[in-house]
């Protein structure tokens, strides 16, 4: 059976159905006769079943065709749907779109995203507002934002939902795009020190801290908070390429996603504790109310089909 399925076959296979006769079908779909024999004859092989009968009258539908063809007419009156609600969004959006990003514009796939969005709704002005994960929630809450990239658990910040789950009375809606981990590092004098160690003996040794706002300091807090354990920040910043670049220079450790500390390992010797790693979770949000909103709705799928390209291209 056939991975994707051929909606002009479709088309002739429920056109003949409801017709009984490929003569009438022919003339609704505008084809030939052979045509549209052809057509059904295709569906038929690679559904790999027998959808009808010739008798004395015409055509009559077995019952794997009967059944199909009432499916048939469920789908393509979705996509029919479907059309005239993407062809209403085009011409009917306007205004601006207030977006909250985090961290770097590759691992977001904001580039696609914004190429996408203006493709899909011409008419949407788009204005960006780069800072930490808190901030976007934030942003949300203060109606300075309409959506945004987050990263951990927005439950930091108020109740929210997943889009599979069904909370009314959840303050954020979010969609999840992706996992990630996030590694502790250290400079290269610290090899000794960290290898090997768990929290309660990590906790202890210099930290380059982060404000409440950003992920590692939410991270870092639940993971230690729940051990009874203290982090020794020595140092605070709010950029990660400057908490980085501190580590570098030795002055402590830091949290870090894995792509870049396997990155900063190889190419400055940075120090990855072994034994500790955080997972989280990367997602699209907006305010539960503003979900059914024409400009946010358009947002959130234009995320999923980047992003489901995306998984799609690297499975």
């Amino acid at each position: 059976m056939a991975d994707h399925l051929d909606l002009r076959l479709l088309r002739a296979f429920v056109t003949v159905a409801r017709e009984g006769n490929v003569t009438r079908a022919s003339e609704l779909l505008h084809l030939t006769q052979p045509a549209v024999s052809l057509q059904v004859k295709r569906l038929s092989q690679e559904l790999g079943l027998t959808l009808f009968h010739r008798t004395a009258s015409g055509l009559e539908l077995t019952r794997d065709g009967a059944l199909l063809a009432a499916k048939g007419e469920q789908v393509l009156a979705s996509v029919t749907e479907f059309r005239q609600t993407a062809m209403h969004l085009t011409a009917q959006l306007r205004g601006t779109l207030r977006i909250g990003t985090i961290i770097d514009p590759e691992f977001t796939r904001l580039g696609a995203f914004l190429q996408a969005l203006v493709e899909s709704g011409p008419g949407i002005e788009t204005t960006l507002r780069q800072g930490m994960s808190g901030e976007v929630a934030t942003g949300l809450k203060r109606n300075e934002l309409d959506v945004g990239f987050f990263l951990g658990d927005l439950d930091d910040f108020g109740t929210s939902t997943d889009a599979l789950a069904g909370e009314t009375d959840a303050q954020f809606f979010v969609k999840p795009l992706s996992r990630l981990t996030y590694r502790v590092v250290a400079p290269p004098a610290f090899a000794g020190i960290v290898a090997d160690k768990e929290w309660s003996e990590l906790a202890g040794l210099p930290w380059i801290g982060t404000p409440p706002a950003s992920v590692h300091h939410r991270l870092l807090a639940r993971k230690l908070g729940g051990l009874n354990l203290r982090q020794n920040v020595v140092a605070l910043v709010d950029q990660e390429t400057s908490m980085l670049a501190m580590v570098r220079t030795g002055l402590g450790l830091s949290l870090c996603r894995e792509s870049i500390a396997l990155s900063e390992q190889q190419a400055n010797g940075l120090v990855i504790a072994n034994r500790v790693k955080l997972e989280t979770t990367l997602g699209f949000v907006c305010l539960r109310p503003r979900r059914t909103d024409p400009n946010v709705a358009l947002a959130f799928d234009v995320i999923d089909r980047i992003w489901r390209t995306d998984r799609r291209d690297t499975a």
